[in-house]
């Protein structure tokens, strides 16, 4: 009896720390990450050694662009949103899977400044300083957050990417705070009552490699992810529907319209910064002009722009000539209507007016937060110039500021592939066809509504 008393205690003993192994594990107390990170390194060191393996912590990726291989991701990007973390780490580094990434002399060897808590917390407290290099935010029970972390959910992913740019659904239209729990009407694999899929379920992962890459941050990456993962390539009952997967993507029709429930950032003009004029929101109280920033346009239910896309981008990068006169695409997909790998995909297209050397002709990089930034002093020569001398790629290239600056109009695609609606909610043939006026024919390369000529794409005919 005294046995078999011993056995089920033994066995309760074993499921309890199956079901919680990190309580006895990791007792704390903790005052900084690094503290956590030191823990999870006794059982965790190979996960570490993973992570820094990934651009999740890198913010690079060697990539092929049409015309040159380039190291290239958020580290060193140019974008019309915040523009560059070069000179400003402190803000943008709080969304870096790691700790302390406050300037070029952060140690990217360092397994401790590794944050594991960002995508394993299951309390749902967990938060990183807005302007803390990554760090977490001051008074958080680190030792119950320790002790109480599981498989990554929707809003650990989302503590940064819906908030990318700066702001709730500001970069990418398709993510945003709704997606933690969405309804079936914002995304039917999403839906928490119905799918519940986390993202996850389509990004899947090995050794902390997450499949799928932003065309915003990796234009030349190839490690795509897509419907055809899970659905046929012939998914429709219908025949003809079946015909037009050839050439159209299927997040062309089966999501109609991104920001759905909260409005996205289409524009952003930083020419009108500094202006004393007093600061407006919008009817989704959203912010139309700051000092700091300048003027924005938001958008809510956006129907999107249409491009071929072959599974290649290309992209401006640091130092690139540029020509003020024309609208420069810092990222931009391509393909053609006779690319034989290309389809027509939806994408948020976000406009901006953004700072450039006049005399060089470059876009310049310019320091907007902490001592000397910008956002404290309104002074675009000194912020052009502390930015272009933290840039490490200016200074590789060993360009310095010129002293003169103006402004130029910026475009920025980015693809969207979430907020898939119900099958009843997708586009229908007169959306685009007949007097449709979805899709714009000519832009495409078509002569007309290819229902009525019947000209086509070449490769497909």
């Amino acid at each position: 009896m005294k046995r078999l008393l011993f056995i089920a205690l033994a066995g309760m003993t074993l499921q309890t720390y199956a079901a919680n192994p990190h309580k006895d594990a990791l007792k704390g107390p903790f005052t900084t990450g690094s503290e956590v990170t030191t823990q999870c390194l006794v059982c965790h060191e190979d996960q570490a050694t993973d992570v820094m393996k990934t651009s999740h912590w890198t913010w690079e990726l060697a990539q092929k662009l049409p015309d040159r291989i380039v190291v290239r991701g958020k580290k060193n990007s140019i974008n019309n949103f915040c523009v560059s973390i070069s000179s400003n780490e402190p803000r943008c580094t709080s969304c870096h899977a790691g700790y302390g990434w406050k300037d070029k002399t952060f140690d990217f060897k360092d397994k401790t400044k590794v944050d594991c808590l960002v995508c394993h917390d299951t309390t749902g407290t967990y938060v990183k300083d807005p302007a803390g290099a990554g760090e977490p935010m001051a008074k958080l029970d680190l030792a119950k957050i320790a002790q109480n972390v599981g498989a990554p959910v929707r809003d650990n992913c989302g503590s940064c990417h819906f908030y990318g740019g700066g702001g709730d659904a500001v970069k990418h239209g398709d993510l945003d705070s709704s997606m933690s729990y969405p309804d079936k009407a914002t995304d039917v694999h999403m839906d928490s009552d119905g799918n519940d899929f986390q993202c996850q379920n389509c990004h899947t992962t090995e050794k902390h490699q997450i499949s799928g890459n932003a065309m915003g941050v990796s234009p030349g990456g190839i490690d795509h992810i897509g419907c055809e993962n899970c659905h046929d390539s012939a998914p429709h009952s219908n025949k003809k529907l079946n015909t037009h997967t050839a050439t159209v993507a299927c997040q062309t029709c089966h999501i109609p319209f991104f920001a759905k429930n909260e409005p996205t950032k289409m524009q952003w003009d930083w020419s009108t910064a500094g202006d004393d004029k007093p600061e407006t929101v919008d009817q989704y109280g959203k912010h139309t002009y700051q000092k700091k920033k300048g003027d924005f346009v938001w958008e809510k239910m956006v129907k999107p722009q249409y491009a071929w896309y072959n599974g290649t981008a290309n992209a401006y990068m640091a130092g690139d000539k540029m020509d003020p006169n024309v609208v420069t695409k810092l990222t931009y997909p391509m393909g053609d209507i006779n690319d034989a790998k290309a389809k027509i995909y939806p994408f948020k297209v976000h406009t901006g007016k953004q700072i450039y050397d006049k005399k060089l002709n470059i876009f310049i990089t310019p320091k907007t937060y902490g001592k000397g930034g910008y956002w404290s002093e309104f002074d675009w020569n000194l912020a052009a110039k502390l930015g272009m001398e933290a840039n490490p790629t200016m200074l590789e290239k060993g360009i310095k500021y010129s002293g003169e600056y103006d402004f130029a109009a910026t475009e920025m695609w980015w693809r969207i592939n979430h907020m898939v609606s119900p099958k009843e909610q997708a586009l229908n043939c007169n959306d685009c066809h007949n007097k449709g006026t979805r899709l714009d024919w000519q832009a495409l390369g078509y002569q007309g509504d290819p229902m009525k000529n019947k000209q086509g794409p070449k490769h497909k005919q």
